[in-house]
């Protein structure tokens, strides 16, 4: 009599989702492959520095230092044992047919799986403001990347903006490092912040925190502007231009600028594994559809930012509750979820009160001039996308095959949300309705070498 294999359950991403998820499953005696793009687990909220870095964890994650340091101990504790697989500094570039396609220094190899739990996070939400596109813009999490991983700011003369508690995070944790952060400006008015204060009051302790942070950016944080332009030479960023809340005209002088309103689901990976998608019109953005759980269908489970934009917190406890109904699917015991669920409720409230209080710029976005660059990739402008809009119809990838808006390395990461609103204003419907762009593989650059090696 053959013995029965256990089942292959491929776990992407090591952040806070992708560590708890593999830990639920590992204690009930199944050994999960991870596979991260970093060299150490931890995501990018809790990215960890290479080693030797000087920078205390508690200067890095800030109140978040215990939690960041128990994760990080709790998985290489279980990598070392040899009770999970970690497959670090690889992508998963490609699904297809129960297979991911992953990139790592020997090239492309194919892993097979039975369950696949996607927990790939999420990454800036951007908006195009004028000039974004010289030398000396970043995203935030650009800007805090090169913080926590290399111990540096991006600039000599800060100016960061956008909406959002990654706006006030990066700011103070610039100001702590010792950075010249100039201007914090954030396109939220404050009667507008004020609307999300009945959800916010879901998690007191964090919006209390949020606004100690908001207070160590001091003059420096001004709210309810309006943004101008980004003013560059031929060596990069120089100035922002923008208004105040009065009105009156400002130019700040600066050598880098960080721009970012909130998250957008990294959906990648769930769009080519075969999940469905809707639109959610409080974050503005299409995101997978899954059950409470994270179930998805096909076998494959989602957690983290990747569905919901919760943050850490809800990232750890969707991982816990889709490695769950993933071992209920598979008719192991699997842990009590009624206690996780709860939390997660309360976080949801808190999630909706940031999207109320910090909402994305869609009439910033609107009223883009028609030489405005929306997507940085391809240099397509604004006016290119209001144009393929009036040829090919309200629809994002006849807008996308017409204009090349997203057809670039980062596949509409930065801009498919700008060129949807661009195109639901032109063709007076709803970005909804528009719809969202098809999901291509490779979904990282791959060089042709990857493949050749395994050919």
């Amino acid at each position: 009599m053959s013995e029965t294999l256990p089942p292959r359950i491929v776990i992407v991403g090591a952040g806070p989702a992708g560590i708890r998820a593999a830990a639920t499953l590992v204690e009930a005696g199944l050994h999960p492959v991870v596979i991260d793009e970093g060299q150490r687990a931890g995501g990018q909220i809790y990215r960890r520095p290479p080693a030797g870095f000087t920078r205390t964890p508690e200067q890095l994650y800030g109140s978040e230092a215990a939690k960041a340091g128990a994760l990080h101990a709790h998985f290489d504790r279980l990598a070392a044992e040899g009770r999970l697989t970690h497959c670090a500094a690889s992508s998963v570039i490609a699904v297809h047919e129960g297979r991911l396609h992953m990139l790592g220094e020997g090239g492309v190899q194919m892993i097979g799986y039975d369950r696949l739990i996607v927990a790939t996070g999420a990454s800036d939400r951007v908006a195009p403001v004028p000039g974004w596109q010289s030398a000396g813009a970043y995203s935030l999490g650009a800007a805090q990347i090169a913080l926590k991983a290399q111990g540096v700011a991006l600039g000599r003369r800060i100016v960061l903006i956008g909406s959002g508690p990654l706006l006030t995070l990066v700011g103070a944790q610039l100001v702590e490092a010792g950075a010249d952060v100039v201007a914090v400006l954030d396109t939220s008015p404050w009667r507008q912040q004020m609307r999300g204060l009945w959800e916010l009051a879901a998690r007191p302790l964090v919006a209390l925190r949020g606004l100690a942070l908001r207070a160590r950016l001091g003059g420096r944080y001004h709210a309810g502007v309006t943004l101008e332009r980004i003013e560059a030479d031929g060596k990069g960023v120089t100035a922002m231009r923008w208004r105040d809340a009065g009105g009156r005209e400002r130019l700040t002088p600066c050598d880098m600028i960080g721009m970012g309103w909130h998250l957008r689901a990294e959906a990648h990976l769930a769009d080519l594994a075969g999940c469905a998608f809707i639109y959610d019109e409080q974050w503005r953005q299409w995101l997978p559809k899954t059950d409470e759980m994270g179930r998805a269908g096909n076998g494959v489970y989602l957690a983290g930012d990747g569905v919901r934009l919760l943050g850490a917190d809800g990232a750890e406890i969707a991982g816990r509750l889709a490695a769950a109904v993933c071992l209920a699917d598979l008719g192991h015991p699997a842990p009590t979820t009624n206690a996780d669920l709860r939390k997660l409720a309360r976080l949801e409230r808190f999630a909706r009160g940031l999207a109320c209080a910090f909402p994305w710029p869609a009439a910033m976005v609107r009223a883009l001039p028609d030489e405005a660059i929306v997507c940085r990739c391809e240099n397509v402008t604004a006016g290119a996308v209001r144009e393929s809009a009036g040829f090919g119809g309200a629809e994002a990838n006849r807008v996308k095959s017409l204009s090349r808006v997203g057809m670039g390395r980062c596949q509409g990461r930065y801009c498919q949300l700008a060129a949807v609103e661009l195109v639901a204003t032109q063709a007076g419907c709803t970005p909804d309705a528009v719809g969202r762009f098809r999901g291509q593989a490779p979904v990282r650059p791959a060089p042709i070498g990857a493949f050749l090696r395994n050919g």
